[in-house]
């Protein structure tokens, strides 16, 4: 009985070593080997897995650095530039220049200018809201208020004013990672230039009804009048679907079409106040800067 038991030990042993043998060298055989650069680079990456790089997360951004064999085209704009010249360093290149970008919400339906017409009681998700009944105001295209796009943002950047009902966008804690961008299912939020001292200006409004009909939904909707682009010198704005929309790599930031917006739509951000212009001085307006 012993020498069985024995036996059967002994043959099990040495099946096990078999096998353990035959697995490493199949192991060895089929090993994906690992570019040690894309290690190096995940290192350097914020890890936020935020997507605004383009891809799922930082280690599918850094196999793609890795794999495409430099940065033309790619960034991630939530590392420091010193962090982005590190990886261009482990790349064998150079970072290419990208203009700084913030979040902006082009809506401005407060609960003043856009009056509620019904409640919505459902699940509070833009989402869904915009499903089921298309919000709480006669307004189609705007904002519907849940709040989507402060859950989708992971920095802090966006929270929700109480009185108008609004997101508002933190400049210095923004990214510019669009995953709120991906959020807003009504795409009221885009990523624009910061510009010289972040100021901005664009049309805060996406409903592309006609006149009338986005004037009685929202009092500072656009009406598709086009002073704004007839007033624009560096033909920056363009008006389509009885909406304007300011191109912000063609503007000169002169603000002239801000004077011209009947309905207070187009909105000038982080400018100083306008001085009084004295009354022999020929009326001159401000001198275009530069995007």
């Amino acid at each position: 009985m012993s020498d069985l038991i024995l036996t059967a030990v002994i043959v099990l042993g040495i099946a096990g070593l078999v096998i353990g043998v035959v697995l490493f060298l199949i192991s060895r055989k089929f090993a994906v080997k690992t570019d040690p650069r894309i290690t190096q680079i995940g290192e350097l990456l914020p890890g936020a897995n935020c997507g605004g790089c383009g891809f799922p997360g930082c280690s599918a951004f850094a196999e793609a650095c890795v794999r495409q064999g430099s940065l033309k085209g790619m960034n991630c704009a939530v590392s420091k530039p010193e962090a982005m010249e590190k990886i261009a360093a482990i790349m064998g290149g150079e970072v290419e220049a990208v203009t700084p970008k913030v979040a902006v919400v082009r809506c401005n339906g407060s609960c003043e200018n856009r009056p509620r017409v019904n409640e919505y009681g459902g699940v509070k998700r833009c989402s869904i809201a915009n499903m089921v009944c298309g919000g709480e105001t006669g307004c189609f295209y705007g904002c519907l208020g849940c709040g989507d796009c402060v859950s989708a943002c992971r920095f802090g950047a966006i929270k929700m004013n109480t009185e108008t009902g609004l997101p508002e966008v933190d400049q210095d804690k923004c990214t510019a990672c669009g995953a709120c961008v991906g959020a807003c299912p009504r795409h009221i939020i885009e990523l624009r230039n910061k510009n010289k001292k972040d100021r901005r200006v664009y049309v805060s409004c996406v409903n592309k009804d006609k006149g009338p009909v986005a004037k009685k939904a929202c009092a500072v909707a656009c009406i598709g009048c086009g002073k704004c682009v007839k007033a624009c010198q560096f033909e920056a704005i363009t008006l389509e679907n009885n909406l304007a929309y300011i191109d912000f790599e063609k503007c000169r930031l002169c603000r002239k079409c801000v004077e011209e917006c009947p309905q207070h739509t187009i909105q000038a951000v982080n400018f100083p106040a306008p001085k009084p212009v004295p009354a022999d001085a020929g009326g001159e307006g401000n001198e275009p800067q530069n995007a």
